[in-house]
């Protein structure tokens, strides 16, 4: 397989590589469906097979990853219902860390969810879909930090472990729907209105949720 993760840093070695994993499933670089072995991740990141052993246990209990054995272990392709309820949850959930941005940014703040915004604007234009995935997901993220809400951060990380294969699968298909409520989120966030920054990025997860719904990128079943 291609190599998707760079070679691991040997302190702290088992939190290091769920990280990395973490951040593959997270920015979509892993799809739904994809195959991994204990063996070929412990290669790729240079490591002993031990910490990816208990790297990809930790991510099975955080739902981002299924484990049928170490020679078969799944990136999930989980169901609408699964989906819906992961999307009705991040509603409420991002809706707050947005509103909550928008009462706490600061200019610094603020200029950092522009070069996201344009970089994201250019990808899209230069067809650059990967680039434009993993910067939709720093947007995102970006906006749970300005909160300064660990907790809330926390448990949107592990919404998006699921999530992000599947943003990723029908991203393309989305085009400029993907990032065009960006920009009223961007706005109400320069404006410190926390109501339209939470139904600005509410209005994000729906229409985008509804590419997704389109895409065929959902299984039968809540693991293959």
């Amino acid at each position: 397989m291609s190599r998707l993760f760079p070679p691991i840093d040997k302190s702290g070695l088992g939190d290091q590589v769920y990280l990395a994993i973490s951040k593959s499933l997270a920015s979509g670089a892993l799809k739904p469906g994809t195959r991994l072995t204990i063996r070929s991740l412990a290669e790729q990141m240079g490591v002993s097979v031990t910490p990816v052993r208990d790297a990809v246990l930790r991510l099975v209990q955080d739902g981002g990853l299924v484990f049928r054995g170490p020679r078969d272990i799944r990136v999930p392709v989980i169901d609408q219902d699964r989906y819906m309820e992961i999307r009705r949850i991040r509603m409420e959930l991002e809706g707050l860390g947005a509103q909550t941005a928008a009462e706490r940014r600061t200019p610094a703040d603020i200029a950092m969810l522009e070069e996201l915004v344009a970089a994201n604007e250019k990808a899209l234009l230069e067809g650059d879909t990967a680039t434009a995935i993993s910067l939709n997901q720093q947007f995102h993220f970006s906006l749970l930090q300005i909160a300064d809400m660990p907790l809330l951060q926390e448990i949107v990380r592990r919404l998006w472990l699921q999530m992000g294969p599947v943003i990723s699968a029908a991203y393309q298909q989305g085009g400029r729907v993907m990032i065009s409520c960006h920009y009223d989120i961007l706005n109400a966030i320069r404006d410190g209105n926390g109501a339209r920054a939470r139904a600005a990025i509410q209005r994000d997860l729906a229409e985008g949720g509804d590419i997704i719904l389109s895409a065929n990128v959902l299984g039968p079943e809540a693991a293959p």
